[in-house]
């Protein structure tokens, strides 16, 4: 206590100076109009400058409230899409039958809507398993597609499950074509990764260019023509030297399938039917 009476009694001059500018500030300010208005304005600028910082302050920290609400209401947003989507997927049997359904070269094709129950990418001999079988009308040596185009075939069912020999197996072996060329080869795929396979068979004389479409020649009871395939990226010489081998980037996400289509290919037997008719009619007239 005497300490703080020494100091104020030392540094009297010094208060005694700072009330005697106040009086006078309040005198000038109170008493003179312009003044009066200027620190009106200087003082509301100040404080909107202070109320706008304190409401940036206060709006940061309740960051974490909005935050908690804004998560609450996604929550509740990807329920209902979820619930749409399950009515969707009922109304339609499978979400991804319309898009497929959607493909050109699928017109007029009764398509199976299947979902993947099981697959592998890292063995030679590759299987996929889906969750239609006989009783679904699915039978073996029928063509699977998804969305982005040719993902295998059947090879063998049951009551309610199938087995796919998919692109990337060893053992596969489908028919196509570049497309808009004419010209056709058989895709095969060798191993390694799961986006690349081959294409052999294309002859020398054959014209196209890189990135172009393979899709599929139609020449099989299997799929029909102008089913995506992939596109070319590189083009190789056979081990004979007599064709061309192509490196193709395939169109279909394996390692992301979930949603596919079994192709009913009684219309394509027909159509096969009937060419094959005609065919024999043509020998059998020039004989």
């Amino acid at each position: 206590m005497r300490n703080l009476l020494n100091f104020l009694a030392k540094n009297n001059h010094w208060f005694l100076f700072v009330l005697l500018e106040v009086v006078s500030f309040v005198l000038l300010f109170q008493f003179n109009s312009y003044q009066g208005s200027v620190w009106f304005s200087s003082a509301n600028a100040v404080s909107g400058k202070v109320y706008e910082a304190s409401s940036e302050v206060e709006s940061f920290f309740a960051l974490t409230k909005v935050n908690q609400a804004l998560t609450s209401r996604n929550l509740v947003l990807e329920q209902q899409v979820r619930q749409l989507s399950e009515q969707l997927a009922k109304q339609t049997q499978d979400s991804a039958y319309l898009h497929i359904a959607k493909l050109p070269a699928l017109q007029g094709f009764r398509l199976i809507p299947a979902k993947v129950v099981s697959n592998s990418l890292d063995k030679p001999d590759n299987l996929m398993t889906i969750d239609r079988g006989s009783a679904d009308g699915v039978r073996k040596d029928m063509g699977v597609v998804c969305g982005t185009g040719v993902v295998g075939i059947v090879y063998m069912t049951s009551a309610h499950y199938s087995i796919v020999i998919p692109v990337l197996n060893s053992r596969s072996n489908i028919s196509c074509t570049i497309k808009n060329r004419g010209y056709f080869g058989y895709l095969h795929w060798t191993g390694g990764v799961a986006n690349m396979a081959n294409v052999d068979d294309i002859p020398r004389h054959a014209h196209f260019k890189l990135f172009e479409e393979v899709v599929t020649s139609g020449y099989s009871s299997v799929f029909p023509p102008g089913i995506l395939v992939g596109k070319i990226r590189h083009v190789y010489n056979s081990a004979d030297g007599l064709s061309y081998r192509l490196k193709v980037i395939l169109s279909t996400d394996f390692g992301n399938l979930r949603d596919v289509c079994v192709i009913d290919n009684a219309a394509v037997n027909e159509r096969l039917d009937v060419m094959r008719a005609a065919k024999d009619s043509l020998i059998e007239k020039n004989n």
